[in-house]
Parts: structure tokens; sequence; C-alpha cells
């Protein structure tokens, strides 16, 4: 698995906020996080008629 997000900024977020450590496995589940929600923002910009994924596209 390729992992979508910058491990070392996750996990300097992470332990900013709370003083915890981060597993490599939560980097995976933050993945498939993303990827759902890029596949979500894809089906969204293609229901508009658009090529271009915008932030608008994205659920937050």
């Amino acid at each position: 698995m390729e992992i979508l997000a910058v491990v070392s900024k996750v996990k300097k977020k992470i332990k900013e906020k709370s003083g915890m450590n981060t597993s490599a496995s939560a980097m995976e589940s933050l993945t498939r996080i993303v990827e759902r929600a890029c596949e979500k923002a894809v089906t969204n910009a293609q229901a508009d008629g658009r090529k271009t994924v915008m932030d608008r596209d994205f659920d937050v």
C-alpha cells in the first residue's frame, strides 16, 4: 500500500496536539480514508460534468 499522507507531518501534528505517538498502522488507515475521500470527490466532479476535482467536491 502506498501511503498518501506525509507521515512525518501527521505524526508531528498528533504529537503537538496530544503528546501521543502514532503507529504505522494508523497511516494505513488514514490512507484508506484519503482514498475514499478522493473517490467521492471524483464522483462529485463527474456528476457536475467537470474534469477537475475542486475543494467543493470533498465533503468536509
